[in-house]
């Protein structure tokens, strides 16, 4: 089972809210991460009740890629997503569970980039994340999530 690592950990208190950078955030099967937008029901999506609003993954190579590949300096917090992972192949993990930190996650689908994100940030990332935009994920077994913690597959 390979490891890969939690890298950032990001919360919106508000639909459209800059997101914040966290050490750690309990994660509550049904509800999501505690403090985000969609826990508190109050994202952009949050009236498409779905255990894909729970929690959202990106990998820190895709957005180091923008950089590298697009000349877009990029953060993970940009993206809108909830963990930043290194060393984790994502797009596999749809329909699998696999532990974060205390917690079991369940890939649902692909988190794609959207113009609502790209709105938000301010740049034109779309083309870039095409695919690489991250995993929708529900809170199978809750616990604390923290930056540094381990991702088995």
């Amino acid at each position: 089972m390979p490891a890969g690592l939690v890298v950032s950990l990001h919360v919106a208190p508000a639909a459209g809210a800059r997101m914040k950078c966290i050490d750690s955030v309990r994660a509550i099967p049904g509800r999501g991460l505690e403090g985000d937008r969609y826990f508190l029901g109050v994202g952009t999506y949050s009236s498409k009740k779905s255990a894909d609003r729970e929690v959202t993954l990106i990998e820190t190579e895709a957005v180091e890629a923008l950089a590298r590949d697009y000349g877009l300096p990029f953060e993970p917090g940009e993206s809108r997503r909830n963990v930043a992972t290194r060393e984790v192949a994502l797009n596999h993990l749809v329909g699998r569970s696999f532990r974060v930190g205390e917690t079991t996650l369940q890939g649902i689908r692909l988190c794609e980039p959207c113009s609502h994100m790209e709105r938000l940030c301010g740049k034109p990332v779309r083309a870039g994340l095409v695919h690489r935009g991250g995993l929708r994920a529900r809170i199978v077994a809750g616990g604390r999530i923290r930056v540094g913690d381990p991702v088995i597959t």
